[in-house]
């Protein structure tokens, strides 16, 4: 294989030669273009506290130690704000020696506001799979706004698998937009290693620039479509006259780029979640852009990144224009099968100011 993230053709391949097995056979669409979706096990664990399980030590024995309640999921369960649970994945890996992997919350868990995040035996960094790794998987999962429903086989995380290095350099990012068009903005700023993105707090026709997510809700169900009203679970945010918003600390937001995103076949994106330097709030959990999104062929254009915003500590404005964050580009091993969008009917294709496909 060479360098660059595996397409779904060898996460398929990887499958079948036992680089990854599973507790049951791979729903239809658990493969996506460069990535594949986890699912839950039928077990979770109440924690004290979220952990790692460092060199040399396993997630199970931790469990063992920091366990307050098991929970069976079988029939459905609510996870409740503010609390941390650990559950099993139903998939494990026995990756080959050269190929490593790391791991994002979906897109619609990110906009849900589920913190999530993936850890496996001896790991000393969240997300991150070593290459070579034997073992099992384990996701911890923290609602943030909404208490949620889970069962076994529910996907709040994707996975991608990679060798070599990947991830495009400045001026070979610059060479590929000038090739490409990565976003519309004519004068992209490409620097820190990705193209940079900014807010759009001018909004729609109506004036709508987001929404806030509401407090004291009830629960959400992470495996039912168009199943709660809006109303019930957001607030919107309108434009006001000067193109500001002000985020209140610990308030989760909607928002979306101004700039339309643009991820053509050959490649992946991903977002940096957290830049200290443009101002003390996080944007965007999920950070996996596949190949196509955006992708005119794909119909994707007008494509525009949904943002999830979380100030941290002090109240902090925003301003129509701002850089919020950096889509850095790798390169894929090779063409996937099936690009995101019309191939896949996906979700999030041609979006621009969207909520997760939990609300109607």
């Amino acid at each position: 294989m060479t360098g660059g993230i595996l397409p779904d053709r060898d996460i398929a391949a990887l499958f079948e030669a036992g680089g990854i097995t599973a507790d049951r056979v791979f729903d239809a669409d658990q493969i996506q273009p460069a990535s594949l979706d986890l699912r839950l096990g039928s077990r979770a664990y109440r924690v004290r506290a979220s952990f790692l399980p460092g060199r040399g030590a396993c997630v199970a024995d931790k469990l063992a130690r920091f366990s307050m309640h098991e929970i069976d999921l079988t029939g459905g369960a609510v996870l409740e704000t503010g609390c941390v649970y650990v559950v099993p994945l139903q998939e494990a890996l026995a990756l080959p020696p050269e190929v490593r992997a790391a791991a994002n919350p979906k897109s619609s868990t990110g906009r849900l506001d589920i913190f999530t995040r993936v850890m496996v035996d001896g790991a000393q960094e969240f997300d991150k799979v070593p290459a070579g790794y034997r073992g099992p998987l384990f996701i911890e999962i923290s609602p943030r706004t909404f208490p949620i429903v889970v069962r076994p086989g529910s996907r709040l995380s994707q996975i991608r698998f990679r060798t070599g290095d990947a991830q495009l350099g400045e001026a070979e990012l610059a060479a590929l937009h000038a090739s490409e068009r990565l976003t519309s903005t004519a004068d992209a700023n490409i620097s820190g290693g990705g193209i940079a993105l900014s807010i759009d707090l001018l909004g729609n026709a109506d004036g709508l620039v987001g929404y806030r997510g509401k407090r004291h809700t009830g629960v959400v169900d992470v495996d039912k479509r168009a199943a709660q009203p809006v109303l019930d679970f957001w607030e919107p945010i309108h434009r006001s006259g000067t193109g500001e918003l002000v985020l209140d600390p610990d308030e989760f937001y909607i928002l979306v780029s101004e700039e339309a995103v643009h991820v053509p076949p050959a490649y992946a994106a991903e977002m940096t979640p957290f830049d200290p330097l443009v101002g003390e709030f996080r944007v965007h959990y999920a950070g996996f852009f596949d190949p196509g999104f955006g992708h005119s062929l794909a119909g994707g254009t007008g494509s525009r990144a949904v943002l999830e915003v979380r100030s941290h500590d002090v109240p902090f404005i925003l301003e129509h224009g701002q850089i919020v964050g950096r889509l850095v580009y790798e390169r894929m091993a090779s063409l996937p099968s099936r690009l995101y969008g019309i191939d896949l009917n996906s979700n999030y294709q041609a979006q621009g100011l969207k909520l997760s496909k939990h609300f109607v």
